[in-house]
């Protein structure tokens, strides 16, 4: 592994941890919304990560080939894949219960009087949201001192 991939490692962490910045600024937005297209109200979305496979040197020289090698030929210890960084499976619904407040002059109140509002809870999107930041810094730190070796290795070079 060089600079470059833990760069390249790292712009993938900031990339991910951007969109669940977004993805929880958007679920703050909408903790008071009680009525969507779909019908009902919001509902609290996540993102979920996985590993993004990287391939070895082996497998991008064959790749740039044009070689069409068996599976076998390209798998094992030597040319075992290796992680590149991270990528966002997906976002999905939180599939909590909404929370229901009786307020029977709201017009979205069911019979009852019950409203159903959001399953947001401020305190647990703040404190993703303050997780999603830290991890956001420690990779742009991550970036920052790679480059720094970078240039450090350009010195020596020129000395």
């Amino acid at each position: 592994m060089n600079s470059t991939s833990s760069m390249q490692i790292a712009a993938t962490a900031l990339t991910a941890q951007r969109l669940r910045m977004d993805v929880i600024s958007s679920n703050i937005a909408h903790a008071e919304t009680t009525r969507t297209p779909n019908g009902g109200p919001y509902r609290r979305n996540r993102v979920v990560f996985s590993e993004a496979p990287q391939a070895s040197q082996f497998q991008r020289a064959v790749g740039r080939s044009g070689l069409d090698l068996p599976r076998m030929a390209t798998s094992g210890p030597s040319t075992e894949a290796s992680i590149a960084g991270v990528i966002v499976s997906g976002i999905v619904e939180d599939p909590s219960p909404p929370r229901l407040a009786y307020d029977p002059s709201h017009p979205d109140a069911d019979d009852r009087g019950y409203v159903a509002y959001p399953n947001i809870d401020i305190t647990t999107e703040m404190a993703d949201m303050l997780s999603a930041t830290r991890a956001y810094e420690a990779n742009v730190t991550v970036v920052n001192a790679s480059k720094g070796m970078a240039l450090k290795a350009l010195d020596i070079g020129r000395g």
